[in-house]
């Protein structure tokens, strides 16, 4: 039987999940974030990328808690939007490299949208 609740549960869960992951992988392996942060910005690109790993895992526990679910979702959606440049940046940076390099840098940019998406509809679940 299916339980409208607990779908949008196990959608904001998942939601709280990956946002938790990418934060924790920007402190595993932050010269990878590093490279990415358009030069354009100001500062070091290692301040870019802690700040974007604090975010995120501020963003996965508003999203992961109920009753800030509503507004941490919507900051989600605006993150995703927000570091749509970086992702233009990486694939731009991977012009030269392997096809699957550049395969994989150019398919992030079309995945935004569907995060973004997911986000609005969190926040739209959320009661």
């Amino acid at each position: 039987m299916h339980h409208p609740a607990r779908s949008r549960s196990v959608r904001a869960q998942a939601l709280a999940a990956l946002l938790g992951v990418a934060g924790l992988a920007h402190f595993a392996r932050p010269a990878a974030f590093d490279s990415i942060v358009p030069r354009s910005l100001p500062g070091s690109p290692r301040t870019w990328t802690n700040a974007s790993g604090v975010a995120e895992l501020a963003l996965a526990a508003a999203v992961a808690v109920p009753r800030t679910r509503r507004v941490g979702a919507l900051l989600a959606a605006g993150f995703f939007v927000a570091v749509f440049p970086a992702n233009v940046k990486m694939a731009y940076d991977y012009r030269r490299d392997s096809a699957r390099a550049r395969t994989l840098a150019w398919g992030r940019l079309p995945l935004q949208v569907p995060l973004v998406l997911w986000a609005l509809r969190v926040r739209r679940d959320a009661r």
